[in-house]
Order: structure tokens, then C-alpha cells, then sequence
């Protein structure tokens, strides 16, 4: 059945493409909410038109008050996703074309969101939609969901979870290749200064931040562990309301807990207030269990590359969502495309993608 698999991903290849290019080319920047538009109208706009594109493939469809969305195929008591997003970030200078152009050119396409998320996710859509075709019967319902504000805070999953019970398993096409067994904790800090000693706080940003390490040693908080790697702190933005502040983020391992951190930090500043704003705990998966092991095999049956499980920097829906890790869609040595101008993503590696999610979702749907 693979094989079979394999082959009908070739045959829908170009209509993958083409229906890849079109959603790219709409702006989904969140904007101002409005009645029927929770995260705005461009993000509103690319979900009813990737549903419909669901619509056309034959799949059934549910839009949840436009917060997010997703395509089913089969019926079970339980089911298996992937998750992906819709929404992009702002645009940023520096673009060669159009942003939102879907611009190809040697076999590349250019345009916000290709690869961070429109792209894999929407491969994922016709992965499954692959199935479909050759009428595969499934132990397990599969969902492909289309989330809509995974850049901005996790509202929209938030909102699923009290409409939907989560997966039993599935993957988000939204970080690397091989399969991410574990995520780091991210933690978002706020370090506030007083107007009347803006020096003094000047003084600290240069000290702690503008010429530190990135490794939290300021802070005293420099740990590494041997599967997580070593903390990070980065994303560094300074605002100046009532007081001046910096918020940054620290991605943390697991040997490691935000009290800890959030402790530690105070202890390093005490002349200034230091609180958590958000906070999402590190993920870890054991790296033999089912899924972990069934997406390791499928990226290894069509890459022929090592599949060896990694963890990862970043951060996905896999926070919130139970159950689900990151899985793709950027190919060892690719880094540094998503967020910038001129984001790209291969033509050739959009098809490989769709390759590896239908086999991946074939085999975690099953049921054997």
C-alpha cells in the first residue's frame, strides 16, 4: 500500500501546487477583531477559502466560529490529526517580490506563510486527500486542522479544546525533520524599570542583555541537559509605557522549571520587577513509543535519511494540543527561512512532505 500511496502523491502533485499558491497569496496578518472575525478578516478569508478548497477534495468540513477549522475523513470515536496554521506573521522589508505574490521561480516558491504554515499544512490536506482516493479504509478518523492564530498565542486551539476533545495522536508540520520527540519549556519574562532611574536600567539592559551571553549565565540560570541542550534566552523587545521594560524569552530544558527561573532572575535584579507573563512547559514523548517510532519510519521510508528522533528550540502547537508532536517540514540544514523576507520553500520539497504525512498518517490511522 506504500507504494500505491507514494504514486497517487505524484498524480495530484501539480492541483497540490497550484491550490498551495492560491491561499499563500492571501494576506492572514492578524489584524483588528471584528463580530465574525476573531484574529481578522485576511485570517477569516484563508480559512473559508482552504475549506472550501477541503470542500472541493470531497472532504467534510467544520468551521468553528471562524477561530479555526478543520477537514475530516471517516468517523470514529477517536481520531488522529495534524495541526497546522494559517495565520502569518507581519511582513517585514527586504522582499525581492510581492510577499504575498506566490512568486515561483527555479522550482521555489516565495511568499509569507509557504513554509511557516500554509504550504505543509495544506500538503497535509492532500496527503490525506491521497487516501481518499484510493478509497484506504481507516481503524481511525483523521483530521487535518487549520489553525488560525498559532503565531500570536494559542487562542484558537484554546477555543477547540472546549468545543473538541484532542487527538489520540497526530503531528504538527510546523518545526524540522526528524521527528521532534521533545520540546523546550518557553517561558516569557518581563523585567520593568522605573521612569525616574532610566539610567539605571539602561545600564542593566546593556550589562545583562545587549552584551551577555545568550545562555541566561547573567541571570544565573546556564543549564544545560543532555537531550534538551542548553537554555536560551532571546526575542528581546523593550517598551516603554508608564516605566520602561524588556520582555525576552528564555527557552528552557526540563532539568530546569520556570519558578526556578523566574526566582533566580529576581535574585540577579533585585532594583527592578521581574514577573512570568506566559509560559509553556517543556514536552517530551518517549522517543520508542508509537507515534514517535511510526513517524521516524515513514521520514526514513521516503528520505532514506537517518531518522533518528531530536528535540527541538522552538515552539508549536504541541504545547497546548495533547498528544501530538512536531514532525517537518524543513529538511536538516534549512534554517532561518521562516519569519524572514523572501521565506521560500521547494517545490520539490512540498511534494516530499506530502509524501512523508500521508504514509504517517496512513500508519497512525490503521489501526494495526
Amino acid at each position: 500500500m506504500d507504494d500505491s500511496i507514494l504514486r497517487e502523491i505524484e498524480n495530484i502533485s501539480k492541483d497540490m501546487i497550484e491550490s498551495i499558491i492560491e491561499i499563500v497569496k492571501i494576506d492572514s496578518v492578524k489584524t483588528d477583531d471584528s463580530i465574525d472575525a476573531p484574529f481578522g478578516e485576511g485570517i477569516k478569508k484563508s480559512l473559508e477559502k482552504t475549506l472550501l478548497l477541503a470542500d472541493s477534495l470531497g472532504f467534510e468540513t467544520k468551521n468553528i466560529d471562524n477561530y479555526i477549522g478543520y477537514a475530516r475523513y471517516g468517523h470514529s470515536e477517536d481520531y488522529v490529526c495534524a495541526i497546522g496554521h494559517l495565520d502569518v506573521v507581519q511582513v517585514g522589508a527586504g522582499w525581492k517580490h510581492p510577499p504575498f505574490s506566490g512568486y515561483s521561480e527555479d522550482g521555489v516558491i516565495y511568499s509569507r506563510g509557504i513554509l511557516d504554515n500554509k504550504g505543509p499544512i495544506l500538503s497535509c490536506l492532500f496527503a490525506l486527500y491521497a487516501l481518499k482516493r484510493l478509497n484506504i479504509k481507516l481503524k481511525h478518523e483523521v483530521r487535518i486542522i487549520f489553525g488560525c492564530d498559532e503565531e500570536s498565542g494559542f487562542e484558537d486551539l484554546r477555543y477547540y479544546l472546549t468545543k473538541e476533545k484532542p487527538p489520540i495522536m497526530g503531528f504538527t508540520p510546523d518545526c524540522k525533520y526528524p521527528v521532534v520527540y521533545a520540546e523546550r519549556g518557553r517561558a516569557v519574562i518581563e523585567i520593568e524599570g522605573r521612569k525616574d532611574n532610566i539610567y539605571d536600567f539602561f545600564n542593566f539592559v546593556n550589562e545583562f542583555i545587549l552584551n551577555a551571553k545568550s545562555n541566561g549565565e547573567r541571570f544565573n540560570i546556564d543549564v544545560t541537559d543532555k537531550e534538551f541542550g542548553t537554555l536560551e534566552v532571546r526575542n528581546y523587545k523593550l517598551f516603554y509605557n508608564e516605566n520602561p521594560s524588556i520582555q525576552f524569552s528564555v527557552s528552557y530544558p526540563a532539568t530546569i522549571t520556570k519558578d526556578e527561573i523566574v526566582s533566580k532572575i529576581k535574585e540577579s535584579v533585585q532594583n527592578f520587577k521581574v514577573q512570568c507573563i506566559k509560559n509553556f512547559n517543556p514536552v517530551k514523548f518517549e522517543k520508542e513509543c508509537f507515534l514517535v517510532n511510526t513517524l521516524k519510519e515513514t521520514y526514513e521510508r521516503v528520505t532514506g535519511n537517518d531518522g533518528t528522533p531530536v528535540t527541538t528550540t522552538g515552539g508549536t502547537y504541541a504545547k497546548l494540543m495533547p498528544n501530538i508532536v512536531p514532525f517537518g517540514p524543513s529538511f536538516p540544514g534549512q534554517k532561518g527561512i521562516g519569519h524572514q523576507p523572501n521565506e521560500w520553500m521547494n517545490i520539490d520539497d512540498i511534494i516530499t512532505n506530502a509524501k512523508i504525512y500521508a504514509l504517517s498518517l496512513y500508519h497512525l490511522a490503521k489501526g494495526e
